[in-house]
């Protein structure tokens, strides 16, 4: 993205961005919702996910000039996260609160029922905010 690898800030000093990572993110056209998706079954599909891929790879080309675009080494686009994605996260977080628990000798025992792990998880769930 930088021509000469660096920058200069308003004080004057020079910033090497020589061996940098530059991330950009955008919500640039993502679905406002799921529902044409979502009618007769409650998962997307890989031909539903290439549908989304596609309408943002065109969003993005439409929005971005091309000297921007043909600066990036790649563009990812990451597939809404799923009820077993969200119960993964969930467990490790527990898992994480039980661990500083024990650490800190803070003698409280944390154990949710299955079903209650679904229900939150259920709550939590919004396929449009992945």
């Amino acid at each position: 993205i930088l021509d000469e690898g660096r920058l200069t800030d308003t004080t004057g000093k020079l910033i090497d961005f020589t061996n940098t990572i530059i991330l950009l993110t955008s919500n640039l056209g993502c679905p406002k919702n799921y529902n044409k998706y979502l009618q007769e079954k409650n998962f997307l599909s890989n031909l539903d996910l290439e549908d989304i891929k596609n309408n943002i790879k065109l969003n993005i080309n439409n929005y971005f000039k091309p000297e921007l675009l043909n600066r990036l080494t790649n563009i990812l686009i990451f597939n809404p996260l799923t009820l077993e994605n969200l119960s993964l996260i969930f467990n490790k977080f527990i898992n994480e609160l039980k661990i500083k628990l024990y650490i800190n000798k803070i003698n409280i025992i944390i154990y949710i029922n299955n079903d209650i792990k679904y229900i939150l998880t259920k709550l939590s769930y919004n396929p449009l905010y992945g």
